[in-house]
C-alpha cells in the first residue's frame, strides 16, 4: 500500500516550508501568489489529500453542519424509507451547503451526552435541529457553544434560537376552506399525531377556523388521531373508513397519508374524488404523479431546508445576530382529488 504523502514532502517537492504549504491550505494571506501557485502544483502532482480534521481543529472551524432528527424506534431508516419530506428538505440543505463550500453530517437524537459528543467529536460548526428537541438534550447542548437553528420546533426555548417554520394554522384553513366551499360539511381532519401540540395542533387550528366561518359545528368523531405519518398508516385509515356513508372529505396533515388513504379506498370500492374528496399537505414531487393527483396545501419543502442551510451559514459566519423567526407562506395548490359534491 502507498504511503500517504504528508505536509513535509510537499513543501519539499514545492521548495518551500511546512508553514508555507500550511498557510496555502488554511487560506492564511502570507505568501505571495508565485509560492502559492508553486505550492497548489506541488500538491498536485502529488496527489497530496489534506488532514481535513486537523485543519478544522487548528482553525477551529470545520465547515461541517450537523442535522439532528426524530429517532423511530432508534433508528432513521424508517423516516427515510417511509417519508420524501425529509429527503426533498435535506435535498434543500444539501444544495446551499455545496454552493457555500460546507458539508454536513446527519444524526438521531439519543441520549443527551450521546448528542453532546457527537457534536464535539466532529468538530461541528452548527446544528439544524428538526422538529422535536427534547428538553434534556437542549440543556446538554447548551453547555456548548455550537449555534443551533430550528425547524418546526414548538418549544418556549425554541424562540431564543433562529426558528423556521411554516403558516401551519392558515394551511389547515386552506385547505379545509376549499372542501367547504365545494359543498363539503362532513370533513374529517387526519393529523400526523395529536391535535393538542406543535405542527398538527396549528393545523388543527386553521381546520377549525375555517369550520366556525362556514357554521359548520366541530364534533370530535371529525378527527382521527394518534397515526404515524406514513402510506401504510394512511392505508389503515382508509380501510377503516371506507365504509363510512357520511364522510365526504378528508384533510389530512401530509401527502405521505393521504396517498395511503386513496391507494386503500381505491382497493375497497370507494373513489377518489366522487365518493370522498382528500385534500393532502406538502406538495411533494410525489403528490403530482398519483392517480388521481393530490390537491394539497404547498409549502416548498426544498426551499425551507435551503432557508434552514442559510441561516445556520449565516450564524457560523456573523457571530451575534440577533435570533429570528422566519415564517415561510403556503398555498392551496388544485388537484384531482377534490371535486364538488
Amino acid at each position: 500500500m502507498k504511503q500517504k504523502i504528508t505536509i513535509r514532502e510537499v513543501a519539499k517537492h514545492a521548495g518551500v516550508s511546512s508553514a508555507t504549504v500550511s498557510y496555502v491550505l488554511n487560506g492564511v494571506n502570507k505568501v505571495s501568489d508565485e509560492t502559492k501557485e508553486r505550492v497548489l502544483q506541488a500538491i498536485e502532482e502529488l496527489n497530496y489529500q489534506p488532514d481535513f480534521t486537523a485543519i478544522s481543529l487548528s482553525k477551529r472551524k470545520s465547515n461541517m453542519i450537523g442535522i439532528i432528527m426524530p429517532l423511530v424506534n432508534d433508528s432513521l431508516s424508517p423516516i427515510f424509507k417511509e417519508n420524501h419530506y425529509f429527503s426533498e428538505l435535506l435535498s434543500g440543505v444539501e444544495y446551499v451547503c455545496r454552493k457555500n463550500g460546507y458539508d454536513f453530517l446527519i444524526s438521531g437524537i439519543s441520549k443527551p451526552e450521546e448528542c453532546k459528543n457527537w457534536v464535539m467529536k466532529r468538530n461541528l460548526d452548527a446544528l439544524i435541529v428538526l422538529g422535536k428537541f427534547p428538553l434534556k438534550v437542549f440543556k446538554e447542548m447548551k453547555t456548548l457553544s455550537t449555534p443551533l437553528v430550528f425547524v418546526d420546533s414548538f418549544e418556549d426555548y425554541a424562540n431564543l434560537y433562529h426558528n423556521i417554520r411554516i403558516n401551519d394554522e392558515h394551511g389547515g384553513y386552506l385547505g379545509t376552506k376549499h372542501l367547504i366551499e365545494l359543498g363539503h360539511e362532513k370533513i374529517c381532519f387526519i393529523p400526523n399525531g395529536k391535535v393538542d401540540c406543535d405542527v398538527d395542533g396549528q393545523r388543527f387550528l386553521g381546520f377549525k377556523r375555517a369550520l366556525a366561518e362556514a357554521n359548520i359545528p366541530f364534533h370530535s368523531e371529525m378527527v382521527i388521531e394518534g397515526r404515524a405519518n406514513s402510506f401504510e398508516k394512511g392505508y389503515q385509515i382508509g380501510k377503516e373508513i371506507a365504509h363510512d356513508q357520511q364522510m365526504t372529505g378528508l384533510f389530512t396533515s401530509s401527502d405521505i397519508t393521504a396517498l395511503g388513504i386513496m391507494k386503500s379506498l381505491n382497493d375497497h370500492g370507494k373513489r377518489v374524488p366522487e365518493d370522498i374528496s382528500i385534500v393532502g399537505f406538502d406538495d411533494l414531487m410525489i403528490s403530482r404523479y398519483s392517480s388521481p393527483s393530490l390537491t394539497t396545501i404547498r409549502q416548498d419543502v426544498f426551499r425551507k431546508g435551503a432557508v434552514s442551510a442559510e441561516t445556520a451559514i449565516n450564524v457560523i459566519e456573523n457571530k451575534g445576530l440577533e435570533p429570528e423567526q422566519i415564517m415561510l407562506p403556503v398555498e392551496l395548490v388544485v388537484r384531482s382529488s377534490t371535486g364538488t359534491i
